[in-house]
């Protein structure tokens, strides 16, 4: 009873939110990276940061629909995103997209992970053979933090703050199962999960990641934070059934709020502070389960994502 009111107070009572869009601080001078960023909560996020003055790098599958995004995106803020395209459901696409921004940026101070598939058909895989969910929500991000960490340090190293920030977008959704080691490729185990369970775990990862990255590298200016963005109406939901869409629309906010925790996590002017912590709706700092705490958990994980990518 708890854990299911944990997770219907934090999406669909949250409160008024202390922190809007209009309280980003001005991020001239500023590059970030929003991963999936052609669409819903990653758009928003582009959006109030193009404002802002950052320079935005977002990323798509897709060249078409990037290109129309950063079209709209001109439209909308008289500014200029820059389109990287990433395909994190692909190791080599995934490699390819960190050599590409390597070769034209030397300064990167947030990266939002925010990109990600929801309760997908268990029959889809990524190209690699993964789990569809925990191989682009998790696998994929983690190999393009590893690749660009580089620019990440060196930034934090010379910029005036100390730091440089790596968001990732989790969900309350990981309260719905633990990480499961052998269900992360195709086979018998990862058949007898729901997709739901499936979407659980890779959430789930993104928060053990998060920790185990401030763990590693908080100590030369990483700041890693995760965050439940809340219950929004996105394109995430389009593998639910009709009956969940329906609820959906009652309950759900507007995208403009889902950007608000993970803006808030990526520009704050005190961002050390929230090294290693998970934020919940809105702006606010919350418990995740016990158990994405656990740093011998964390260092599990990160083996075992280390050992996926060591040959690609």
């Amino acid at each position: 009873m708890g854990v299911t009111w944990s997770i219907i107070n934090e999406n669909i009572f949250p409160g008024d939110t202390k922190f809007k869009a209009s309280d980003v601080p001005d991020m001239s001078g500023k590059v970030v990276l929003v991963t999936g960023a052609n669409a819903g909560i990653g758009k928003e996020t582009a959006r109030v940061l193009l404002t802002k003055n950052a320079k935005v790098w977002i990323t798509a599958r897709d060249k078409s629909k990037g290109e129309a995004t950063v079209k709209e995106l001109k439209s909308s803020t008289g500014r200029d995103a820059h389109l990287l395209l990433l395909n994190l459901a692909n190791l080599t696409s995934v490699k390819a997209a960190a050599e590409e921004f390597l070769s034209k940026e030397t300064q990167l101070n947030v990266l939002f992970n925010n990109a990600g598939v929801m309760t997908p058909p268990i029959d889809l895989l990524t190209d690699d053979g993964y789990d569809l969910q925990f191989g682009t929500n998790v696998l994929g991000h983690f190999y393009f933090t590893k690749l660009i960490l580089p620019v990440l340090l060196s930034t934090a190293k010379s910029s005036p703050e100390g730091i440089a920030r790596v968001v990732n977008t989790a969900s309350n959704g990981h309260w719905f199962s633990g990480l499961k080691f052998g269900t992360w490729r195709d086979g018998p185990a990862r058949r007898k999960e729901t997709p739901m369970t499936l979407y659980g775990q890779s959430k789930t990862g993104n928060i053990v990641f998060s920790a185990e990255l401030k763990r590693r590298y908080g100590d030369q200016g990483i700041v890693s934070t995760s965050l439940n963005p809340g219950g929004i109406k996105t394109e995430l939901q389009r593998h639910s059934g009709s009956f969940l869409r329906a609820i959906g629309n009652l309950i759900l906010r507007d995208i403009s709020y889902g950007a608000i925790t993970q803006l808030y996590a990526g520009t704050i002017p005190d961002g050390a502070s929230l090294n290693g912590k998970y934020l919940i709706p809105w702006a606010r700092i919350g418990k995740p389960r016990a158990d994405t705490q656990d740093p011998q958990l964390g260092k599990e994980l990160w083996t075992w994502l280390d050992e996926q990518v060591a040959i690609v």
